[in-house]
């Protein structure tokens, strides 16, 4: 009989992305040290473009310095992945787990946030697919629809996911997405036919997906989840 294992979800709107970086890292060193369990981060950000470790610049198209006047910022990470744009209407999750409570290896890690972002899709009938060869994240024929970027340590995930609901696609057209150049990025918006319900909504329905396919039974929901002060403890 399997243990019933539970997933804490900081419901947090939108939020700044170093903030949110500075909250991963006091939650990784938490969930290290067993003071936490497993703990998602849901959430928005502003208009922002990110950079993993390999620091390919060339593939912002656009002068750093022209960046305020397009209302965006431009942050480096420890992630993996190359330059990926996050904005408003975008849903993003941060999972903070631990890999190997669940047995689980990087890859099959990486394959099972493809698979939340495709089981999204399908909700609305999109005919997501994995990346092929070359190819992150999740697309739709030969556009993209959902970016991941995750980093591990010491077993610890952060980072992670993001979908597009119906982000301002035009951001895109100042970077090569992902490093993959002559490609189109996509949103939910404008793929399906369907009446798409509250962004709320459709950010429970990722969280459900992702739940699920991790094997997390007991969700403990917290709306309006307090960024951790420096003392690591919420207020």
């Amino acid at each position: 009989m399997r243990v019933p294992r539970s997933l804490e979800v900081w419901k947090m709107g939108t939020v700044n992305y170093l903030d949110a970086l500075k909250l991963q890292d006091k939650l990784i060193s938490r969930r290290k040290t067993h003071k936490i369990s497993d703990t998602v981060l849901s959430l928005q950000h502003p208009p922002t473009y990110t950079l993993g470790k390999r620091r390919t610049d060339h593939n912002l198209l656009v002068p750093e310095s022209d960046l305020k006047t397009i209302g965006a910022e431009l942050h480096y990470t420890q992630r993996g992945g190359d330059i990926t744009f996050h904005g408003p209407h975008q849903a993003i999750l941060y999972p903070i787990i631990s890999l190997r409570d669940i047995g689980l290896g990087a890859r099959n890690y990486v394959e099972k946030l493809e698979l939340t972002m495709i089981e999204l899709a399908s909700l609305y009938g999109v005919k997501a697919r994995a990346g092929g060869v070359g190819e992150t994240g999740v697309w739709v024929g030969e556009r993209k629809i959902g970016a991941i970027g995750v980093r591990i340590s010491s077993g610890i995930t952060s980072h992670g996911l993001a979908f597009n609901i119906d982000p301002d696609l035009n951001y895109f057209k100042h970077i090569v997405p992902c490093g993959i150049a002559d490609k189109e990025v996509t949103s939910l918006r404008r793929e399906t036919d369907l009446v798409l319900p509250t962004e709320e909504v459709i950010h429970e329905q990722l969280i459900s997906c992702f739940a699920r396919l991790f094997c997390f039974s007991d969700l403990i929901w917290k709306e309006d989840a307090p960024i951790l002060p420096d003392n690591g403890e919420a207020e």
